[in-house]
């Protein structure tokens, strides 16, 4: 009777090793790859965005079949993340104070810009793919004009504002805080003397400038 060999125990993964990826998951793996290349500065392709998720080049071309389409989906995530970022802002925000919630969107919009500046540039220029491409774009961008536009109908409703000329006001807001992010994204701040711990700070101080300017006394 042959003896029982006690089988021998697997060997354990080290803990410093890199899980791969699960197949379902490749189409994540890949636009976080896009993202990671972007936030460093690197270019964007499919075939660098493989070699970072450790697949074989050929693999991600079932999810993704050229660079704009890697990028529209990266651009699209960016975007989701933008969203929830404001989204938490103005669930904080007191519902019947449409300029509290307005420079509650200014001030999440500055900060997420600041803390993700590759995200930030994806979705806010031209430089990685054509926006107008992406249809989950072009609503959600349509869907925030449409909210700060709302939250500006109200302050002028409740008799808030100096001004009746509201599209006047939030293109000047959009340009407040789309230059004050640019200007941080590309160094601007020490030549103005702003160190890098106090860009927060003004950023707010700047926000409460404009609303100050915008309401009546």
């Amino acid at each position: 009777m042959p003896v029982h060999q006690p089988s021998k125990p697997r060997a354990r993964r080290p803990a410093t090793e890199a899980r791969p990826y699960h197949h379902g998951d490749l189409r994540r793996v890949l636009i976080d790859a896009a993202l990671q290349l972007a936030a460093e500065g690197a270019e964007v392709s499919v075939r660098e965005a493989a070699r970072r998720a450790a697949v074989s080049p050929g693999a991600p071309f079932r999810h993704f079949p050229n660079r704009d389409a890697l990028m529209a989906a990266a651009a699209e995530e960016a975007q989701r993340r933008f969203r929830a970022e404001i989204d938490a802002a103005l669930r904080e925000a007191p519902a019947a104070d449409p300029l509290a919630r307005f420079r509650a969107f200014g001030l999440a919009y500055l900060r997420w810009a600041m803390r993700n500046p590759a995200h930030f540039e994806i979705i806010s220029t031209g430089r990685y793919f054509a926006h107008g491409s992406s249809p989950d774009l072009t609503r959600d961008n349509a869907e925030l004009i449409a909210l700060t536009e709302q939250m500006l109908v109200d302050a002028a409703e409740q008799g808030l504002l100096r001004s009746v000329d509201l599209k006047r006001i939030q293109i000047a807001g959009r340009a407040l805080v789309y230059g004050f992010a640019r200007m941080n994204l590309d160094g601007h701040f020490p030549r103005w003397g702003v160190g890098e711990g106090e860009i927060e700070r003004m950023a707010e101080g700047v926000i409460d400038l404009f609303i100050a300017g915008i309401a009546k006394p």
